[in-house]
């Protein structure tokens, strides 16, 4: 990409972006744990520029949780950065405690990944490090225990340590014109079952096709929540009103139910991050 050749950035983003480049300079080849989301595009970016694309590998970690348009969207950026992706099986579903669904499923989620990627690729690679897209507002956050499997793993977090933020994050897709730069937050497809209801992969199922049914009618940003027989979907407040609406109304109930739901509900409160997490962990 013409930014990332020719270093366009400039002011804080440019200061930002040689603070992740001191973090990760010792520590090449590096692996970056990739979803092709905004923040795990603006550390492979970063760490494409600083180390150079061949010393750079986006590792993708793949099973019913990642949707097959979040992999064919993960495969594009990084195509578009020419950093090779490494895809690696993972099996979190065979974990008791992940299928569980208590407020620790991440924590269960990444051991897996980064106990595979540690056992099957950091040497076949050729890889120092392995680094995750964790930013510092993300690093404040209660609901994220992720974070610790990647403590356990020695996983890097350059970008929460250099101090970008969520807003900082966007500004440097959007200076480096990455391809996910207006990508809406996209959390894993268990994220919408609530907690101690346990994760199948029918129920995956069912949530990636009603979402991609939402997205063919418009909805970009949508969370389809499985309760059951009823999917509550969540929506931008500001499309709310078109979607109870009809015509389009019967469509988002005929594409939702035809997922395998008998009732679709729209959640007034719209779009809610962490809305099943967060009640449930203690506030540091």
């Amino acid at each position: 990409m013409r930014d990332i050749e020719t270093g366009r950035l400039t002011g804080e983003l440019a200061r930002a972006a040689d603070r992740v480049a001191q973090l990760i300079g010792a520590h090449a080849p590096l692996g970056v744990a990739f979803s092709g989301g905004v923040d795990s595009s603006v550390l492979l970016a970063l760490a494409a520029r600083a180390l150079g694309t061949d010393r750079v590998r986006a590792i993708l970690g793949v099973s019913p949780s990642l949707p097959e348009s979040e992999r064919r969207a993960a495969h594009e950026v990084a195509a578009a950065l020419r950093v090779r992706v490494v895809e690696i099986t993972t099996h979190e579903g065979d974990r008791t405690a992940y299928r569980a669904n208590g407020p620790d499923r991440c924590y269960h989620c990444k051991t897996e990944l980064f106990e595979r990627i540690s056992d099957e690729l950091l040497e076949r690679e050729g890889l120092v490090a392995l680094a995750y897209g964790e930013n510092a507002d993300d690093a404040r956050r209660p609901d994220r225990p992720g974070a610790l499997a990647a403590t356990e793993f020695s996983v890097l977090r350059p970008l929460a340590d250099a101090g970008i933020d969520k807003a900082t994050v966007r500004e440097i897709a959007h200076a480096l014109a990455l391809p996910s730069a207006d990508k809406p937050a996209a959390p894993c497809l268990a994220s919408r079952i609530p907690h101690f209801s346990e994760v199948t992969p029918a129920k995956l199922a069912q949530i990636e096709q009603a979402e991609q049914a939402l997205r063919e009618l418009g909805f970009g940003d949508a969370r389809v929540r499985h309760h059951g027989e009823i999917a509550r979907v969540e929506l931008p407040t500001a499309d709310i009103a078109r979607a109870s609406s009809p015509p389009l109304r019967d469509r988002i109930r005929s594409g939702i139910t035809a997922a395998g739901f008998r009732f679709v509900t729209v959640d007034l409160a719209g779009l809610q991050s962490g809305a099943f997490t967060l009640p449930l962990v203690s506030v540091r």
